[in-house]
Order: C-alpha cells, then structure tokens, then sequence
C-alpha cells in the first residue's frame, strides 16, 4: 500500500484501507475503486491522506497503533460519553458522573500495547473522518502512553497517565459548540472562553470517584508551558507536574498533524521539526529527544526523494532508528523507471531524504 494525499488522488485507483467515522462505522471499504465524486467527498470529511492499492508496494501492510476492534472502541465509548455531557448542564457543580467505561477502555488499550516490543508513534488518524475531539482525545492517550512506556513508567503510571490524556480535552464539552467547531481564527473573546477548557475540565475530574485526582491535573495543565507562556496559570517547569508535559508533546503534535477546516495537516518529519522549534522554551529538550525516538517520521507508504536523486516508498520502519527506514527504490535519478529494490537508510549513512512527492509523475505512470 501506498500513502498519497486526497489532492493527489486520481479517479480509478483502489482505497487500500477501510475510512471510518467516529462511531467506528466504515464510510469507505478496503478495495473501492475511486472516482471523482468519492475523491470529493474526502476532501469534504477533512481527510487529508489515504491508502491505495500499488503494485509496487502491494506486501506492505500497515498496522495502526491499536486494533481496528479496540480503536473503534475506544472511539465510542469516548463520543457516546462526551455527546452526553454536552447535553448536561450542572456538570462542574457535580450533578454528572462518569462511568467505568473509561477505565475499562484504558485497561484494554495498555494490554493490547504491552504485546508489542517497542511501541511507535504512529499517524493515527489519517483513517478516520468526522469529529475532531474524539479522534484526537484517543490521538493524543496513544502517544502519551508510547512515551511514558519509553520512560519507565509503572502499569499503575501508566494507567494514571493513560486517563489523563484520554480525557485532557474533555472541558470542551462545556465549551460552546460554534467555538470549539470554528473554521477560523478565534477572536479575544472566543479565545477566553476556549482557554477556560483547561480549569472546567479539572473541575469536572477532580471529585470523579473512578478518575485518579492526578488524571484532572493533566486535564488543568496540559496547556502550560515551561517557559511560563502557557496557560491557565502561567506555571514555569518545575511547577508543572511531568505528566502534563509529556502531555503536551504529544497534543501539540496530534493538532499539527490532523486535518483541520483551518489548516492542512503536517507529515510527522515536518511536525516534529515545529515542536524542537520550542525546546528549552515550550517543551523540556529530553521530552522531545525521546519523543523523536519513539515517532515514525516518515510514516509507511510514503512516496520519498533520496539524496542520491533516487524516488521510492518507505517499507519498513525499525524502531532503533525510526529516522531512517527501508525504501523501495522504483525510479532512478532521472524518473525512469528502474527494477525496484530495497535500499535500507539504517545501513546506507550517505543517503538521506530530502523530500516528500506523493505528486512523483513517474509513479502515477509506472503504476
């Protein structure tokens, strides 16, 4: 399978995997072959990269991070939940309750990431349309909980963390729906209230009996940041509790990397550049080193340009040095098209990528 973005689609080639929406329903089956109204349609539901079918590449299976079973889940529970205190006034005075429900999706999510030898951060949502807050409330808990693995962290750890990301945004629920929606720019006042996510989420945690007290602290702090220029309170790094700053790592990077009415969405390279554009400042430099070691910068399927002048299709990705994959060479320097072969960046330290051409002519011919 091949990684192209929906500008880039053509009418007759074949999804090479199922979109869904936020209720876990498929949209778009593995197989259909495209046209022009269903490449619309795309673009319309904020879908910003998909899979095709690709002879090149057709032994290239793409694995999400959790199974499709346990994201759509998960996804579920979240929407089905959020949906409901949308509805519900009196939330932050304690006339509302959340059920086990998340504790029991957090206890799925940490087993099924315990199987896997070294979990990465993978592009997670590029598969899944409609609502934002949900996709990214399980976006961001994925991540978090890849790189409070990395650093040691216990399962209880883990747990705490896990549903503290998951429900970090869940203030927006109590935020009204033409802000948190808008296509636009915010204005002061938008804004204002906006912010103000961050300390009604706290108030609606805190006295959760099934939510740890420290889950509500990653919800009230998750926007501060070390330099004091974050928000509600303006915290500096050591005030900071250490969970709300991987937590902020991995929100910054979900957001610059999802799909927006506002703003097209970053490959992950390019977000991962914008974070360490605030190292020292906006996030501590060891959460970011460890954050770029546990993210596959460049994503299965993509098409690339080699150094050497060379196009292929990144194939396998290993997680010791995630920065430089495996590529399937299918064209030489020139664009002709050469008998396709492997060349592993992991071994081959004078070729790099320098850029990203899912809109390569010759592999759109070639195929």
């Amino acid at each position: 399978m091949r990684l192209v973005s929906v500008n880039q689609l053509r009418a007759g080639m074949k999804l090479g995997k199922k979109i869904y929406n936020d209720e876990g329903l498929v949209l778009l089956a593995d197989g259909v072959e495209l046209t022009d109204s269903l490449i619309a349609r795309l673009a319309r539901i904020d879908i910003g990269y998909v899979y095709i079918h690709d002879k090149f590449t057709e032994d290239v299976q793409i694995e999400g991070m959790l199974r499709d079973e346990t994201r759509n889940h998960a996804l579920k529970v979240i929407r089905t939940q959020f949906q409901e205190m949308s509805n519900t006034s009196g939330i932050t005075k304690g006339f509302y309750h959340l059920d086990k429900k998340f504790s029991r999706v957090m206890d799925s999510i940490l087993d099924e990431m315990s199987l896997q030898e070294i979990p990465m951060i993978m592009l997670a949502d590029m598969n899944t349309a409609d609502n934002y807050l949900y996709v990214h409330s399980l976006n961001v808990c994925l991540y978090t909980l890849v790189l409070g693995i990395a650093n040691g962290y216990s399962k209880e750890e883990l747990r705490v963390l896990g549903l503290g990301s998951l429900l970090h945004d869940i203030g927006k629920t109590q935020i009204p729906v033409k802000i948190v929606q808008k296509p636009g720019m915010l204005s002061d006042d938008e804004f204002r209230h906006m912010k103000a996510h961050t300390e009604i989420g706290y108030k609606i945690l805190k006295d959760e009996p099934n939510i740890p007290l420290l889950a509500a602290h990653c919800a009230l702090q998750h926007h501060e940041r070390i330099d004091g220029s974050g928000y509600p309170r303006g915290l500096t790094g050591p005030q900071i509790h250490e969970y709300a700053k991987w937590l902020g790592v991995a929100d910054s990077y979900d957001a610059m990397t999802s799909n927006r009415i506002y703003k097209k969405a970053m490959l992950p390279h390019q977000a991962v550049e914008a974070l360490y554009v605030g190292s020292g400042t906006l996030y501590e430099q060891r959460h970011l080193e460890l954050f770029r070691d546990r993210v596959a910068i460049y994503p299965l399927g993509l098409t690339v340009k080699l150094s050497n002048g060379e196009f292929g299709v990144v194939v396998k990705i290993d997680p010791s040095t995630p920065h430089r994959p495996v590529v399937r060479v299918f064209a030489g320097p020139g664009g002709e098209p050469v008998v396709p072969f492997e060349r592993d960046l992991g071994k081959a330290l004078s070729i790099v990528i320098i850029d990203l051409t899912d809109e390569d002519e010759s592999m759109l011919k070639a195929n």
